[in-house]
């Protein structure tokens, strides 16, 4: 009987960039005596990571600093879609809406303590343990995958509209009609439809209600408030009845 090899213990390749050379040190060290962290490159720019990055294609997660000179730590970010995974390490929380929109896997906010940096690396393991466990996995072949949501079906008038999900920036209820506002269009698409329809046809990961009368695409929130969402110029209330789900879904971000 044939004994099962043993599954290697996870240990993710690491790289730190900051422009302050303390800082960096702190990271690094932090890194070090982690035991499934392994530091594989650190860096004082941005630049320099980037052009490190091609040289190392190992490297799996950043922790990387925002506001460096030259390019920013989310300038590098975007660059960055399908590479590593980015944990923030800044002193400035404006920038923590920016850092969901770049999926970042957590948002450290200088000073922080090594407890605070152990809970992010935690996230960055649980990410890479299940996408170890998705690798290893066999095959499917009786099923195939179903492709992602990228649009639904709008009754307009007489007509039923195909609609990207990526172009509806926010969605307002009116008794038996909802309008949706569109990224591309002047003027809302008005449809004889009910606000609770629209929410189930919209992907939660992509859209969130957060008031009796509006749902807005979380991809073009501008910013967030107390209360408030800013999103397409407008500002709308988030209500009582939502704000507990909207406050959970930011908190990291905070």
């Amino acid at each position: 009987m044939s004994v099962p090899e043993s599954v290697a213990p996870l240990v993710i390749n690491c790289m730190a960039v900051d422009d302050e050379p303390l800082a960096l040190g702190l990271v690094c060290a932090f890194i070090e005596q982690t035991p499934f962290l392994r530091l594989a490159g650190r860096h004082e720019s941005a630049v320099a990571a980037l052009r490190a990055l091609h040289e190392q294609p190992e490297i799996q997660l950043l922790f990387l600093d925002i506001k460096m000179p030259d390019l920013s730590g989310l300038e590098l970010a975007r660059v960055l879609q399908k590479g590593p995974r980015v944990i923030f390490t800044t002193a400035f929380n404006q920038y923590a809406l920016e850092g969901f929109r770049v999926d970042a896997l957590d948002y450290l906010l200088k000073p922080f303590n090594y407890e605070e940096f152990l809970r992010a690396a935690l996230k960055a393991k649980a990410y890479f343990e299940l996408k170890q466990a998705h690798a290893a996995a066999p095959p499917v072949a009786a099923l195939a995958p179903e492709p992602e949501q990228d649009h639904i079906y709008l009754k307009v008038e007489y007509q039923l509209v195909r609609v990207a999900l990526a172009d509806i920036v926010y969605v307002e209820g009116l008794k038996d009609y909802v309008k949706v506002h569109l990224a591309s269009a002047t003027r809302p698409l008005l449809s004889l439809t009910s606000l609770r329809s629209m929410e189930e046809k919209l992907p939660a990961g992509k859209f969130m209600r957060i008031h009796r009368s509006y749902i807005v695409g979380l991809g073009h929130i501008q910013a967030v408030g107390r209360g408030t969402v800013q999103i397409a110029g407008e500002t709308l209330p988030v209500s009582d009845g939502y704000r507990e789900a909207f406050d959970q879904f930011f908190s990291r971000w905070k």
